[in-house]
C-alpha cells in the first residue's frame, strides 16, 4: 500500500468520497488551507491560547472538505480530472501507470514537501519571508501535482470518456 493510499484513507477517500471530493468547490477550497492554517498559527502573539480556535476550525475544515460537496454534474473540469487522476496515482500498485507519469508526482510530491521546513522555522522565528517562502514552495509544488494528476486522469482514463463517466467511483481505477 502506497502512502498515497494511506493518507486518502485516513482523510476518508474511498467509494463515493472520491466523487464528492472531485467537486471543484471541494479542490479550490482546500487550495487555501496552507496559507490559513499558517495566518491561524501567526495570530498566535496577538490572540495567544484563543489562537487555537482558528487552527482547529481549519483542520476541522481539512477533515470534512473532501466529504462536504456534492459529486459533480462534469467531470470535465481541471480540478475534477486532478483528484480523480489522484485515484489511479493512489492504486499504481494495482494497476500500473504510464512511465511518464511515473516520475513526476514524487518529485513534486518533494518539492512540496521541501516549503514545510521553512513554513515552521518561520513560524517558530515569527520570520514573514521564510514563512512566504516555504508556502510559495510548498502550493507551489502541490498544485503543480493537481495538474499532472489531471494529465494521468487523462491518460489512464478509458477512450471516449470526455466526462470522465467511467472513472472510478470505488476507491480504484476501473478495470479492465
Amino acid at each position: 500500500m502506497t502512502m498515497d493510499t494511506t493518507m486518502a484513507r485516513a482523510f476518508g477517500l474511498q467509494g463515493d468520497a472520491w466523487q464528492r471530493h472531485a467537486n471543484p468547490w471541494s479542490v479550490y477550497t482546500r487550495i487555501p488551507i496552507p496559507p490559513l492554517l499558517v495566518a491561524a498559527v501567526w495570530s498566535r502573539s496577538r490572540l495567544g491560547w484563543r489562537s487555537l480556535v482558528p487552527v482547529a476550525v481549519v483542520c476541522a475544515w481539512t477533515a470534512i472538505n473532501p466529504r462536504v460537496f456534492q459529486p459533480p454534474d462534469s467531470l470535465e473540469h481541471w480540478a475534477s480530472r486532478g483528484v480523480l487522476g489522484e485515484t489511479y496515482w493512489a492504486n499504481r500498485t494495482t494497476v500500473p501507470v504510464p512511465p511518464r507519469h511515473r516520475v513526476a508526482p514524487n518529485v513534486l510530491g518533494a518539492v512540496s514537501a521541501l516549503g514545510v521546513p521553512f513554513i515552521a522555522r518561520g513560524l517558530v522565528a515569527r520570520n514573514g519571508w521564510m514563512v512566504s517562502f516555504g508556502l510559495a514552495v510548498q502550493m507551489a509544488g502541490k498544485v503543480w501535482f493537481i495538474d499532472r494528476m489531471a494529465l494521468l486522469h487523462d491518460d489512464m482514463a478509458p477512450a471516449g470518456t470526455v466526462d470522465g463517466s467511467s472513472v472510478p467511483t470505488r476507491s480504484g481505477p476501473p478495470q479492465g
